[in-house]
């Protein structure tokens, strides 16, 4: 019997997993344990980190796992990456069910940067206020540029102390609008925006926002992954499931 292993979190991957529930397939929804929160699933739901590569193949293995999708985050990347390992030594098909990166149009002034690391380094200088929209795992890095008044959007409240002496926070969780985004960042007299290209329509505002309001944003590229089958709808993961021998029956 088939066994489908979602790798979770993300809005594509509440779709998959809504998608697979009405086939009837045999699946399970990973969340890597990060939100306090996370929503419900129509499929059953395991919380945590495998243990690396070597707790994935185990999980594979024991739980007879015979297909895998990578539905995570676009800068998961070792969990990417521990995925295309298990699944290469294990022999699992894999996919990416993954959005689609965010490109300039017209009236955006963007700066490119390669990574987290480059972002902070970008930031030295001046103190400016700067929506810091990259999550609350990299906030420790961008303590080495303290002089910024910082506007951070999270989706639970912070659990402690922020490493970031001058920081106004906004608990909330997307996907938001661009005209809520523009009153926001008015509101903090936002100069520079700090985003990484997670890509998708939900958190797409704060650019669009931007575009509006003439503000510059720095833009974090995505990590570089192993090549992979990437597919962009649930509607084609499972196209690529019955093409490799599930019968989803519907």
């Amino acid at each position: 019997m088939s066994h489908l292993l979602i790798l979770g979190g993300t809005t594509e991957a509440n779709a998959l997993a809504r998608a697979v529930a009405d086939t009837g397939l045999r699946a399970t929804y990973s969340y890597a344990g990060r939100v306090e929160a996370p929503r419900e699933q129509p499929i059953p739901v395991r919380v945590g980190g495998f243990g690396g590569v070597t707790g994935l193949v185990d999980f594979i293995h024991s739980n007879n796992v015979t297909h895998l999708v990578d539905a995570t985050h676009p800068f998961a990347a070792q969990m990417s990456i521990n995925a295309y390992t298990a699944c290469a030594q294990t022999g699992t098909p894999l996919a990416a069910l993954t959005r689609p990166a965010w490109q300039p149009v017209d009236g955006d002034n963007w700066r490119h940067v390669r990574d987290i690391p480059a972002a902070v380094a970008a930031l030295a200088g001046t103190p400016q206020r700067v929506f810091l929209a990259v999550g609350r795992m990299h906030l420790d890095d961008f303590a080495a540029q303290p002089q910024h008044d910082y506007l951070l959007r999270l989706v639970d409240a912070p659990g402690g102390p922020l490493p970031l002496p001058k920081a106004q926070v906004v608990v909330s969780r997307g996907p938001f609008k661009r005209e809520g985004d523009k009153a926001l960042m008015q509101q903090h007299k936002t100069q520079l925006v700090v985003s990484k290209n997670a890509g998708g329509a939900g958190a797409r505002a704060k650019l669009d926002a931007a575009r509006d309001l003439g503000l510059p944003v720095l833009m974090i590229d995505r990590p570089v992954l192993p090549p992979r089958i990437e597919l962009a709808t649930p509607a084609d993961v499972l196209r690529w499931l019955r093409h490799s021998g599930v019968n989803l029956g519907v």
